[in-house]
């Protein structure tokens, strides 16, 4: 059994350990409420720009629908140079499995890729554990994660294009956290750009006769100038979804750590509390003992 002072010890470190985690949890509930509303208020833009796009391109498969990991081998939109996985991560810890799930997901997709393969990384837990599995990654863009950006992300953006239109890149996909609701983030994993697709796209733009709509200038003009706008939009959407998603799971994973620290704090002190009565009981017996000696 621990004596009276380690347990007093015990005590005092967890009590600490309490005000960190409580503290932890009010500033991520700060944060997360404003990063909520910022992207729940950019959704409805993103989704009417993305519903424009494919409007003008007459393409009925959205922009923003996710690709299984393990289809990515067999889309047949290789070409040339290799594929870019955005990865988006938090730059601290504490946040429960929110890293750890986007670093398997991760994985997994360049274990799907085939033909070479490299790492954008934003955020700093997703470039060390990109740097541990030996494929370090080729871009680092973790100033950009929490103090997001438009017009950073906007050039991250144009580069990316510029590759794919050169041919330097195969394409590109998005790896973040989804934000569902404050209990709930999912790993998604998003096509971000395709050679392939972009062809298709610009092909169906010069041709779309929609009779729904009225385009001037035409719908060539128009894609080409939507593109863009929409790429930018998605990636930097991303960020703002991951960075919700992070605060959340801050704030639930400093909540339980508080749950955790009340509930061993009571366990400590019930302990502490019967060691005293029990020391207090043994020096009263020892007194007694010791005036019925004297008497005797």
């Amino acid at each position: 059994m621990a004596s009276l002072r380690e347990v007093k010890d015990r005590i005092a470190s967890v009590r600490s350990t309490l005000k960190i985690t409580s503290a932890m949890k009010l500033v991520a509930s700060s944060k997360l409420r404003r990063a909520q509303r910022t992207i729940e208020a950019l959704r409805p833009y993103e989704q009417a720009m993305t519903e424009i796009l494919s409007a003008v391109s007459g393409t009925a498969a959205s922009a923003t629908a996710a690709v299984p990991t393990e289809n990515w081998a067999d889309t047949g939109d290789y070409v040339p140079g290799p594929m870019v996985v955005l990865a988006i991560s938090s730059n601290s810890s504490m946040c429960g499995a929110f890293n750890a799930n986007v670093i398997r997901k991760t994985t997994e997709v360049l274990q799907g890729c085939e033909g070479p393969v490299e790492v954008w990384a934003f955020g700093r837990k997703i470039a060390d554990a990109m740097r541990k599995i030996s494929v370090p990654a080729a871009r680092d863009y973790s100033h950009m994660v929490g103090h997001t950006s438009f017009d950073d992300v906007a050039a991250v953006a144009a580069e990316l294009r510029g590759l794919l239109a050169s041919g330097a890149i195969s394409g590109a996909v998005l790896v973040y956290n989804h934000f569902v609701s404050t209990g709930r983030q999912e790993v998604v994993v998003e096509s971000y750009l395709s050679a392939a697709d972009s062809f298709r796209l610009a092909e169906s733009g010069a041709s779309n006769d929609d009779e729904d709509f009225i385009m001037e200038p035409s719908g060539e003009e128009l894609l080409e100038e939507l593109m863009p706008q929409v790429m930018d939009l998605r990636l930097y959407a991303a960020l703002l979804d991951s960075e919700a998603s992070e605060h959340a799971a801050r704030m639930i994973a400093m909540q339980t750590a508080t749950d955790n620290a009340e509930e061993l704090l009571g366990e400590l002190t019930l302990e502490y509390n019967k060691g005293r009565q029990q020391k207090i009981t043994s020096e009263i017996l020892d007194l007694v003992s010791g005036e019925a000696r004297g008497t005797a």
